[in-house]
């Protein structure tokens, strides 16, 4: 059993507070960013960044389903954390200045895999597939505060 790690970064044209206030309004502008690889999406408490409890479902393949319950949390500024309460997976997002009315977003996801050959293709595999998945959002984002 091995740390699984995907990180996918982009440069978004708008205010770095602009992005992150996108990013951290679970109970908004969050929903609309999602691509289609996450469903059953409902926001359970707060709603906007730290002390937020949200559900989804992520199909991360046509047969690989996570049922995730999310807390969130925002130790420095800049910074969303979600931990995941039904497994070890631990999504961290970074939004800094990356000059004038610009940002870099880069979110990080952390979980433990699987051992054996399952866990090699795990370590293989999924960070693509994930970082897939969150380049999508990514773009969503940035044409959401991009207007």
């Amino acid at each position: 059993m091995g740390q699984v790690e995907a990180i996918t970064q982009r440069e978004i044209a708008a205010d770095p507070e602009d992005v992150f206030d996108a990013l951290a309004d679970y109970s908004g502008t969050r929903r609309q960013l999602l691509p289609e690889h996450f469903s059953e999406y409902e926001v359970r408490e707060g709603g906007d960044g730290k002390g937020t409890l949200v559900h989804w479902k992520l199909q991360a393949t046509s047969k690989r389903v996570r049922d995730c319950l999310l807390e969130v949390d925002e130790p420095t500024d800049g910074q969303l954390v979600e931990k995941d309460r039904n497994s070890s997976m631990v999504t961290t997002w970074v939004v800094t200045p990356a000059g004038e009315r610009r940002a870099k977003v880069v979110v990080t996801t952390t979980w433990q895999g699987a051992g054996g050959i399952g866990g090699f293709f795990e370590r293989t595999f999924a960070p693509k597939g994930l970082g897939r998945i969150y380049d999508a959002l990514l773009a969503n984002l940035a044409t959401h505060v991009e207007k």
